[in-house]
């Protein structure tokens, strides 16, 4: 038997849970009931991140203190999650003396270790509001393509990434008055130390080999000191020794892990050291965004490892969550609260919904609602519960509700079971929708066999009736294998049927053992179609609960982030041939291509070296985006970009032209 903690990450307390948060914690509930399904002990924490300046401003904003904010939201976010079945064993909350505690010791740690350090810096400073500014707290024009109104760390346009100090005409959102430079002393801790442990830890089986090479890209550039302090005002934990000094959200976060987990071992007298101590025989696993993977993936493992606590065992990395292709939108409806789903839909077609697309790879998500609810009827109600359903009246009517005593032709239940190791292994690596194609072929089969025997004209031939019955039965043995298969994505479902199956909660282990001699329950329905006729509704509820403020900047920013036609008519699109290519020295992902455009030659630098080898793309015609901007990179200058199309499954591939282009031709 394995011993597993596993966590997800603490949702912020900005606002309600959301369809988008919900990933992830379905994510992790469906694969820790996998974990106890198959006797292993899995304990699961989560909680809500309480610390920063976006807490302190919304409870200004409400006329409330910080703490009574949080002790709201806590309880509404721990109502929805269990609404869509994430029963979590503790949900914690980081402003907790424990978490204070915790945070304190690491600290403390940090400097004995020679891992801390005090270093002057210069930040814009409102004046008028009295405190610093946080990047999201500044807009202003954009240091490398001129864009007005940008955020203070990122260009929306053209992608740059930036100091907030960089931006030209500065403007504080929090008072719309022009901030000023001011220094201060902040803590750091000195990540450098552990690039070689760290080269060594990414790549140590606890990452997906993407998420490894991702964080490869990092590591070669050199590991910047890590900047754990704020100046006050700030809600959260005092640096110690510090005066004035308190810890950047991202240090005392993940220590509510910690902390959260003594809270269960008090309830429960399990020994924490069994968990968090170095070098036990634990695991333990995290369940994150692919947004915060530096943070678990590199400062996290750096600050356990030197504080002398265990280093995680496995981060699950998940993508983002977009609905009908964009991202989620208060002003569109799509912006769809936990809650508010949970009044239209049953919870757990959004689990089904979720399992289904989920693979071990991070990439994103799109929902399609209308596509969930038919995915839902067509999979769960029409050939799940179909099974049960066709034939609990035959058992009823004529058998009493009782199963044969012997079946004999066990070949059908035989390949069921066939399939439990693919099951499993697809469950462990979280590989769910390969898990969900598995037991819906299965499903598939199950209905084609009681297609092909008929039950219900056999049942009017007297001389029939041990066939019907004993099809009946091993029809029910189906049903029985795919509800375990079944059980850690749908457990309300599979709640109501064990009920009708008359047995207590079934385990993986009874997969072999069929229900022989057994009466059943009367068979009450087991679940209800949706009705994709409350998307509409829903929708217009989630436009209801946006503030107008809040509408007008989701519309301004969505315009921002279209284009009209006239904005594609500026984009310039060539025929190019490929005179040369080369590897570049130092990158795994680009090739070097000198393109020939007509009237001249220029330089491209394509991420496309998994795909190509150079010698292969020499005299081959490509699409360039020819009146793009050069771009200055870690290895040249590119000039333009060549068009490709692709994905983590099919790989990457260059769009190419019509046989018979010459170099410069538009392409239009």
């Amino acid at each position: 038997m394995r011993r597993i903690l596993v966590t997800t990450a603490l949702p912020y307390m900005n606002g309600p849970v959301h369809v988008g948060h919900l990933l992830e914690h379905i994510q992790t509930d469906i694969w820790t009931r996998y974990q106890r399904l198959i006797g292993n002990e899995c304990h699961l924490v989560s909680g809500n991140d309480a610390h920063g300046t976006t807490t302190m401003l919304a409870a200004e904003q409400e006329g409330i203190t910080p703490e009574e904010l949080i002790e709201r939201v806590h309880i509404e976010h721990e109502t929805d999650f269990r609404k869509f079945g994430c029963n979590y064993d503790e949900f914690c909350i980081t402003h907790s003396e424990k978490n204070k505690r915790y945070s304190e010791l690491i600290y403390g740690r940090l400097v004995d270790a020679g891992c801390i350090f005090v270093e002057e810096v210069e930040q814009l400073y409102d004046t008028e509001r009295g405190m610093f500014l946080a990047d999201r707290y500044v807009r202003g024009t954009c240091p490398s393509c001129g864009a007005e109104d940008q955020a203070g760390d990122n260009c929306d346009i053209c992608g740059a990434t930036y100091p907030a100090t960089s931006l030209g005409n500065p403007r504080s959102v929090m008072s719309d008055s022009i901030p000023i430079l001011r220094k201060s002393d902040h803590v750091f801790v000195d990540l450098a130390q552990f690039e070689d442990y760290l080269r060594s830890w990414t790549n140590s089986g606890t990452l997906h080999v993407n998420v490894a090479n991702k964080l490869k890209e990092w590591l070669d550039v050199g590991l910047k000191p890590w900047d754990i302090s704020r100046d006050e005002p700030y809600f959260g934990f005092e640096v110690p020794g510090q005066q004035g000094k308190y810890f950047y959200v991202w240090m005392d976060a993940p220590i509510g892990y910690i902390a959260g987990f003594e809270n269960w071992c008090e309830k429960t007298g399990l020994n924490f050291d069994d968990f968090w101590a170095k070098d036990n025989t634990t695991e333990l696993h995290h369940f994150i965004g692919k947004d915060i993977v530096n943070f678990h993936a590199l400062f996290w493992p750096a600050v356990l490892s030197s504080s002398e606590f265990r280093t995680p065992t496995k981060i699950h990395v998940h993508g983002f969550v977009t609905v009908g292709g964009s991202k989620m939108s208060k002003s569109k409806g799509t912006f769809v609260n936990a809650s508010i789903f949970a009044e239209h839909f049953d919870p757990e077609i959004l689990r089904y919904y979720y399992a289904s697309r989920l693979s071990a790879n991070p990439v994103d998500i799109d929902v399609n609602f209308n596509d969930m609810v038919a995915r839902a009827n067509s999979d769960l109600v029409g050939k799940f519960v179909n099974i049960a359903s066709r034939c609990s009246s035959f058992l009823s009517r004529s058998f009493d509700s009782m199963l044969v005593d012997e079946l004999s032709d066990t070949s059908l239940l035989d390949e069921f079971l066939a399939k439990r190791d693919d099951i499993a292994k697809h469950y462990e690596e979280g590989s769910f929708a390969r898990a969900i194609r598995e037991v819906m072929g299965l499903a598939d089969r199950a209905n084609q066999y009681l297609a092909q025997k008929a039950p219900w004209t056999l049942i009017k031939e007297p001389d029939r009736q041990r066939e019907v019955h004993e099809i009946c039965s091993l029809a029910i043995n189906l049903f029985r294998i795919l509800l375990i298969y079944l059980k850690p994505v749908v457990p309300e479902l599979a709640q109501r049927s064990e009920k009708y199956l008359n047995v207590e909660q079934l385990q993986w282990t009874d997969l072999t053992t069929p229900l022989l001699n057994h009466k059943l329950n009367k068979f009450e329905r087991l679940m209800n179609r949706a009705d994709d006729k409350s998307v509409q509704p829903m929708i217009e509820a989630g436009l209801k609960s946006p503030t107008k403020d809040e509408v007008t900047a989701e519309n301004e920013a969505e315009q921002a982030e279209h284009i009209t036609i006239d904005d594609f008519f500026k984009v310039s699109l060539r025929a190019a041939k490929v005179v040369d290519a080369q590897h570049v020295e130092g990158s795994k992902k680009l090739l070097r291509l000198q393109l020939d455009v007509g009237d001249h030659s220029r330089e491209v630098l394509s991420g496309i070296r998994d795909a190509y080898e150079p010698e292969e793309l020499v005299g081959k015609f490509v699409v360039v985006v020819a009146n793009l901007a050069p771009r200055k990179m870690r290895f040249g200058v590119s000039e333009g970009m060549v068009l490709a199309a692709g994905d983590d499954d099919s790989g990457v591939f260059l769009i190419s032209p019509d046989a018979g282009v010459e170099p410069g031709m538009t392409i239009s």
